[in-house]
């Protein structure tokens, strides 16, 4: 359903800042695949999400959605297939409009659009059904305004924008990050509901092993650009954290890289 074939990406190049951001990264995604993905800080989690929404192209390689080569297609036009929710929760929704009005503007992805009421009458019904399965009272708020609410309230209205509409593909970049372990596990909880109530093709990077030994049915690990592990099915249910931090402990040795290892470890597992 997806396939990324020896995409490279490489930033500042000839230059003093040179980074091999993504180097030949290959992936056969099945529809339905529920992809987590770790990683230490520049292993190229975050570019590889960044290069499947559009935001770059590669240097190299090819990226097939449905036996369509979308490799050099702009951000705007892979919006109408592709669903984002971002670290931080300000940016997945817009604080000027009411939830009424970004649920209507996320029902329109990939639709063609007109002079007509940005929200009607029939809609607003459907938009109480989708907001009462977030558990948040924010049905009875339709018309207020997305500012009001706090970070873990507009992450979970993301979540719901950026799957209102049913993309082929939910890219979700460290989406519990910034909040608090409460509203974390909250919204996880709600992408697990999300994700498998509408059988969602989605790719999850997240820097807590715990995360994603927990949800998905494949995980992924890259370091320095290139993906070094790839587990699924009964393989990756019988994997524990103490396994990843070895993997990621000996590569670290293997690179000659310096580390605190009880400062990592926190973060891994945080």
């Amino acid at each position: 359903m997806l396939t990324l074939a020896d995409i490279s990406k490489t930033f500042f190049r000839g230059g003093a800042n040179e980074v091999a951001a993504l180097d030949a990264v290959s992936l056969d995604i099945a529809q339905g695949d529920f992809l987590t993905v770790i990683g230490s800080n520049g292993a190229g989690k975050s570019s590889l999400l960044n290069c499947l929404a559009g935001c770059f192209f590669p240097d190299a390689g090819h990226i097939v959605l449905d036996g369509r080569d979308i490799t050099t297609l702009p951000e705007y036009a892979r919006a109408a297939f592709l669903g984002r929710v971002f670290q931080d929760p300000l940016l997945g929704t817009s604080a000027s409009l009411s939830i009424e009005q970004n649920l209507a503007l996320a029902s329109l992805r990939g639709k063609r659009r007109g002079l007509a009421p940005g929200v009607k009458a029939r809609d607003r019904e459907r938009f109480r059904h989708a907001l009462a399965s977030l558990s948040l009272g924010l049905e009875d708020r339709l018309q207020a305004g997305v500012r009001l609410l706090s970070g873990g309230q507009r992450q979970a209205l993301t979540m719901l924008m950026a799957t209102l509409a049913e993309p082929r593909v939910l890219l979700l970049d460290e989406h519990t990050a910034a909040l608090d372990p409460k509203t974390a596990a909250h919204i996880l909880d709600l992408t697990e509901r999300i994700v498998a109530k509408k059988r969602l093709t989605t790719l999850m990077v997240t820097h807590n092993m715990h995360q994603a030994l927990r949800l998905g049915n494949r995980l992924v690990m890259m370091h320095r650009g290139r993906v070094i592990l790839d587990v699924r099915g009964e393989e990756k249910r019988n994997l524990a954290v103490e396994d990843l931090l070895r993997r990621f402990h000996s590569l670290r040795d293997r690179d000659g890289e310096a580390a605190d290892d009880a400062m990592s470890d926190k973060m891994l597992l945080a």
